[in-house]
């Protein structure tokens, strides 16, 4: 049993992040829980203390939020009509990343399906915020996926490394169940600074080269800024999900730099699965 957790605000973009996580995952037995979260737009201290100009708002807008998430749960039953697949809704008055932590927690969580935009994105911003946030704090896999992205299967999947932490079963094993699911080719790719790999990094090469087995190629490429490789792989080979390791060791903070951002031109077009280091 595969749990889910899509966050949705509603918008086109979160429902195509859980119609992504419903297509990936149809063969596999899952609990999807469709998470939508509420506070008031002005919520101060006297909001705790009931002021009777917020008295009784509390409960409208968690009408609201339930009433929207049953539509949401009832469209996704009629559209997609998958036995493998069952819904719990879940509206909580809190901020998104509070519940979604507390979800993660309570239910047990495997993986975290969500936009990289909320229903007010702004097409230069790379991911919104809140999507930055839970990737970098959260405790287990999160599938990122773009606005407007039109399913394809993960068939192609790249993933960059620079072998500098230890791969075990446990941390790839989410990148080796999506693989298995679509028999996908994963495309390690490497990007050589024109030194040997040391010691500890053949080591770590050894160990993936064996948990990926024939499920992978393995790419060297010429010495670049990690993005620019990215960008220049996915130019040249069709890319369906890019996956990326978060630790302190890697440049996957460096997405969310925004000056950097904007100088190397990074663009997210396809889902971005980051796997959180065990």
């Amino acid at each position: 049993m595969i749990r889910i957790l899509c966050p949705t605000d509603f918008s086109d973009n979160a429902y195509q992040a859980i119609t992504y996580a419903l297509r990936a995952y149809k063969n596999e037995e899952c609990t999807i829980y469709l998470l939508n979260t509420y506070t008031p737009a002005v919520y101060q201290s006297e909001y705790l203390i009931g002021s009777p100009g917020q008295i009784g708002l509390g409960d409208v807008l968690q009408t609201a939020s339930t009433t929207q998430l049953e539509e949401l749960k009832n469209r996704l039953i009629a559209e997609f009509d998958n036995p493998n697949h069952s819904f719990i809704i879940h509206s909580a008055f809190n901020t998104l990343l509070g519940e979604i932590s507390e979800t993660v927690a309570a239910e047990n969580i495997d993986v975290i399906v969500m936009g990289t935009k909320g229903a007010t994105g702004a097409q230069e911003i790379l991911f919104g915020t809140n999507t930055v946030h839970v990737i970098k704090r959260s405790k287990c896999p999160v599938i990122a996926v773009p606005p407007r992205f039109e399913y394809e299967a993960p068939k192609e999947i790249l993933f960059p490394t620079d072998y500098e932490i230890e791969y075990d079963k446990p941390l790839i094993e989410p990148l080796l169940l999506i693989a298995g699911n679509h028999k996908s080719r994963i495309n390690v790719m490497h990007v050589h600074t024109g030194l040997a790999l040391n010691t500890i990094q053949q080591n770590h090469k050894v160990l993936l080269e064996k948990l990926l087995s024939s499920t992978a190629l393995f790419h060297e490429v010429p010495n670049n800024e990690i993005i620019s490789a990215v960008n220049a792989f996915q130019a040249g080979s069709k890319i369906n999900l890019l996956v990326m390791v978060q630790n302190k060791h890697t440049f996957l903070e460096r997405l969310f730099i925004e000056p950097i951002i904007k100088k190397i031109g990074f663009h997210v077009t396809i889902p971005f699965m980051v796997l959180p280091q065990t």
